[in-house]
């Protein structure tokens, strides 16, 4: 067990680390959430209080259709990336993590709803196969980042959406407080599903290039450089109507001084906080994520590099750095660097 946010989460539960990352792309697994931030937005002016806070276009969004988007502020920097959804029972509902709540509190500044906990049944090529067995609802009709409130293996109320953070296909539910420990056991009841902890949650969604708040995006980076462009609406793009937008839209056309790539390597793990250098030696950027893929038996990782450096194919190289942060010894040559997040 670990301190997560201020909450208690473990590492691993009775799989080991690798056992669980296989699992979850063979089958599927349960990931505990519920320490994540759940926000439901209510008013008539729910959309343009939203719009005035995140970068997405929140106003064309469908009933029960969600997007990705990001919290900016007036620097274009990213406070935080979050789950909008606009639901049904007209209100968004907001899903933003748990390690920002206090400052996403203090933006958007509405009532907060505790009698939710969100469990993620994550993805895996059998995550939705089990859960049908559990719903009424046809879940092949509930397409990517969309959700519906149904009864799930017969608990009421809940708010299943399509989606996940891992780059597999698979759903979160939102479930009733009181009820959450009872829907754990019923799903745990299939062989297939199996309870995953932190350390296959990191290397998942490493592995699948997605970014993790606080150490690959933060308020000293903007959607640009993170190569997180395609979460601006085009209608917001053209209004330059949210936090930032003044830094933020010049630089999609324009020229970035450095951007988040994805690099593969072999040989030693690349870890967070090693230098990126050009094949000449000279520090170009910093590694913000790494470590061993267990499906692609290489090391992936992902880095800020200068924006000459960032295209696709480049051999770069990096220099370990000791335990007391100096670095040592001479670079070495790790192989290609890839970015397939580029927009």
């Amino acid at each position: 067990m670990v301190n997560f946010a201020g909450w208690s989460m473990p590492v691993q539960y009775a799989l080991s680390h690798l056992e669980s990352h296989l699992h979850t792309r063979q089958h599927c697994s349960l990931f505990d959430v519920s320490h994540m931030l759940q926000t439901k937005v209510f008013g008539r002016d729910r959309v343009k209080f939203m719009e005035s806070l995140v970068v997405g276009d929140i106003a064309e969004l469908k009933p029960d259709q969600g997007t990705l988007s990001l919290f900016t502020n007036e620097e274009g920097g990213i406070l935080d990336d979050l789950i909008v959804t606009s639901t049904s029972e007209q209100h968004l509902y907001v899903v933003s993590n748990a390690g920002c709540r206090e400052k996403d509190w203090a933006l958007m500044q509405v009532h907060v709803h505790a009698e939710l906990l969100l469990h993620s049944l994550c993805p895996g090529p059998s995550a939705v196969q089990v859960l049908q067995t559990g719903v009424s609802d046809d879940l092949a009709k509930l397409p990517f980042m969309s959700s519906a409130v149904m009864g799930v293996f017969g608990v009421p109320g809940c708010r299943v959406t399509r989606c996940g953070y891992t780059g597999e296909d698979g759903v979160e539910i939102s479930v009733p407080m009181g009820r959450a420990v009872e829907l754990v056991e019923l799903l745990l009841r299939d062989p297939q599903v199996q309870l995953a902890g932190l350390a296959a949650r990191d290397s998942l969604r490493l592995e699948a290039g997605l970014c993790l708040y606080g150490s690959d995006i933060d308020e000293t980076t903007t959607p640009v450089e993170a190569a997180l462009v395609w979460t601006l609406g085009k209608r917001r793009r053209v209004a330059m109507d949210f936090p930032g937008a003044k830094v933020i839209v010049p630089q999609i056309k324009g020229k970035v001084k450095r951007k988040r790539v994805g690099l593969i390597s072999t040989g030693p793990p690349i870890r967070p906080h090693m230098h990126i250098l050009s094949l000449e030696g000279r520090p170009i950027g910093e590694v913000t994520s790494g470590c061993p893929s267990p499906c692609l038996k290489k090391n992936v990782a992902m880095g800020y590099v200068a924006g000459e450096q960032s295209r696709v194919g480049t051999v770069l190289a990096v220099e370990p750095i000791t335990p007391s942060g100096a670095c040592q010894g001479q670079w070495q040559r790790w192989g290609e660097q890839l970015s397939p997040l580029e927009t």
